[in-house]
C-alpha cells in the first residue's frame, strides 16, 4: 500500500483544516488507519485511529471534540477533519496503515506497516 497525505498548509489559531491520505496499490478496506503527528524535536505521536474491522475511532485527549477522522473506503481515502486548531498542532502529520493491530498497539508507532510521507501543519497564534 502506497499512501500520500495531503492537504497541510498555515492557518491562524481557531481556523480548520482537513488532511486526506489516499492509498494506492491496494484496498485500505479491512486496514487499520491512523493519524499521526510530530512537531519539532518531539518523538511522533498519536492523533486519531480507526480499526478496519469497525467504525469505532479513538483519539489523542487534546484533539478530542475538535478532530474527526473518517475513511472512505471506496476512495481508499482516509481522512482527518481539524477545527479549533491551536499553535500546539503545529506538525507534520502522517497517515499510516497496518493490518492485524490489536487494540492496545493502536497508539503504538512501530505498529503500523505503511506511512504517507507527511504533510506540514502551521498554525499561528
Amino acid at each position: 500500500v502506497q499512501l500520500q497525505a495531503s492537504g497541510g498548509g498555515l492557518v491562524q489559531a481557531g481556523g480548520s483544516l482537513r488532511l486526506s491520505c489516499a492509498a494506492s496499490g491496494r484496498t485500505i478496506r479491512g486496514y487499520t488507519l491512523g493519524w499521526f503527528r510530530q512537531a519539532t524535536g518531539k518523538e511522533r505521536e498519536f492523533v486519531a485511529g480507526m480499526r478496519g474491522t469497525s467504525s469505532n475511532t479513538f483519539y489523542e485527549d487534546s484533539v478530542k471534540g475538535r478532530f474527526t477522522i473518517s475513511r472512505d473506503n471506496a476512495k481508499s481515502t482516509l481522512y482527518l477533519q481539524m477545527n479549533s486548531l491551536q499553535p500546539e498542532d503545529t506538525a507534520v502529520y502522517y497517515c499510516a496503515a497496518g493490518s492485524g493491530i490489536i487494540l492496545s498497539n493502536l497508539r503504538v508507532p512501530s505498529a503500523y506497516d505503511y506511512w504517507g510521507q507527511g504533510t506540514l501543519v502551521t498554525v499561528s497564534s
